[in-house]
This record gives structure tokens, C-alpha cells and sequence, in this order.
């Protein structure tokens, strides 16, 4: 058996694991946005049902933009960081016991890859070629899941999810200053919906599912989310607080 044809399917996992990490992010993405959309939304109708002062709407509305966006920021950095040390750590036991116990390992990369469906004979010749091109990455590949070249970054993560958080909060920022008073709230809503209509179906799309429900589910979210902060609003502001 050539080194390219053991080598070949570990080449095609690689592509298809490229192409799930990029898929992971677009929807990470798309639900980051939403997140901006519907909470920014409840907050400024919120006000908005308490109070046409254009000054206020937009304090509120910027206020909640950099809250959320810096809270999406800082838990996604938290828990992609401790995905990466658990990563990290995992790689540091696959390298010590590759050292200490070289025949072991190879024995156990030869299981895993029968039980991928090969047979005992090409299995082992397999797993003695990855070896000798580069243990801890085949190891790590086929026992762990993990790439070793394509860890993943916490800074990054949290500036995708501080981004795509702004992106969305800016609609129905820009949505609820920008018409005239009588005019917020139904330009407001008419855009949220718009938008939420997008992203459901993005998201649905992303995941392979039917868009339909996705995107009722998304767009009945952020009308209850608006209806209800509108009706507090509306309630505070007739009682004077």
C-alpha cells in the first residue's frame, strides 16, 4: 500500500473538519446577530413604551449594545479558552504516553482504525505509516478529533462574537432613533421581523433544516420579546416612573 493511500482519507477528514469549523463560525455568526437583533429590540421598545424622548431611546439603545456585545465577547472568550486548555491538555498526555509507551499507542491507533472499518493487516500498516510521518497528529486526528494545526482561538472568537452581536443590535438602534416619533415603533418592529426572518432561515439553512420552523420559532421569539418590553414600558410610563 502506497503512503498516499493510507495518507488519503486522513486528508479528506481534514477537509471535511475545515469544513465543519468554517460552519460552526457562520452560524455562531448568524445566532450572534440574532442575539443583537431581539434583546436590543426589547430594550428600546421597552423604552420607547415608556418614553418618545429620542435622547433616551438612544442611550438605552447604545447602552445595551455595548453591554450585550461586550458580554458575548468576554463569555465566548471564557469558554472557547477553556475548550483550547482542555485541547492543550489532551495533547500533552497523547505526547507523554507516545514516549513512554511507543507499542501501546501504535497498537491502539491500529484498533481505532479497524474499527473505521478496515481490516487487521491494512489497519496496522496504516497506523505504522501515520506514525512514522507524525504520531501525535495521527493520534490526535483519529483517537482525539482534534487538529493540532487548527486549535481554536479564543481572540477570535470573541471579536466574531463581539462583532456579529453589534452588527444585529444596530438595526433596531438606527430603527428606533431615526424616524419620526409616531413612526419608531412600527418601523422598529416591521425591521426586527425583517431580520429575524433572515437569520432563521441562515441559521436553519447552516444546520440543514427545514427554514419554516426556524424561522416562526425566531420571529414569534422576538415579537413576544418586543410585545412584552413594550406592555412594561407602556405600564412605567402611565405610572409615572
Amino acid at each position: 500500500m502506497t503512503e498516499e493511500g493510507v495518507s488519503g482519507p486522513a486528508h479528506g477528514e481534514a477537509h471535511g473538519g475545515g469544513l465543519g469549523t468554517r460552519l460552526n463560525w457562520l452560524r455562531a455568526a448568524v445566532l450572534g446577530a440574532n442575539d443583537g437583533i431581539v434583546s436590543t429590540a426589547g430594550l428600546v421598545v421597552g423604552v420607547a413604551g415608556a418614553t418618545s424622548d429620542r435622547a433616551a431611546l438612544l442611550t438605552a439603545g447604545l447602552a445595551g449594545l455595548l453591554a450585550g456585545s461586550m458580554s458575548m465577547a468576554a463569555g465566548e472568550y471564557v469558554s472557547v479558552s477553556t475548550q483550547r486548555d482542555s485541547e492543550m491538555a489532551a495533547l500533552a498526555v497523547e505526547k507523554r504516553e507516545l514516549r513512554e509507551q511507543p507499542e501501546a499507542e501504535l497498537e491502539e491507533l491500529t484498533q481505532l482504525l479497524e474499527e473505521r472499518g478496515l481490516s487487521r493487516d491494512v489497519a496496522r500498516e496504516a497506523a505504522q505509516q501515520l506514525t512514522e510521518r507524525d504520531a501525535l497528529r495521527a493520534h490526535a486526528r483519529v483517537e482525539l478529533g482534534i487538529d493540532p494545526d487548527a486549535l481554536t482561538n479564543p481572540w477570535h472568537a470573541a471579536w466574531a462574537s463581539f462583532l456579529a452581536f453589534t452588527a444585529g443590535a444596530l438595526l433596531p438602534l438606527l430603527a428606533i432613533v431615526l424616524p419620526p416619533s409616531g413612526w419608531r415603533v412600527p418601523v422598529t418592529v416591521v425591521s426586527v421581523v425583517a431580520a429575524l426572518v433572515l437569520t432563521g432561515w441562515s441559521s436553519a439553512r447552516l444546520g440543514a433544516a427545514a427554514p419554516g420552523r426556524a424561522v416562526l420559532r425566531n420571529v414569534g421569539g422576538g415579537l413576544l420579546a418586543m410585545g412584552i418590553t413594550y406592555g412594561v414600558g407602556v405600564l412605567l410610563g402611565a405610572a409615572g416612573i
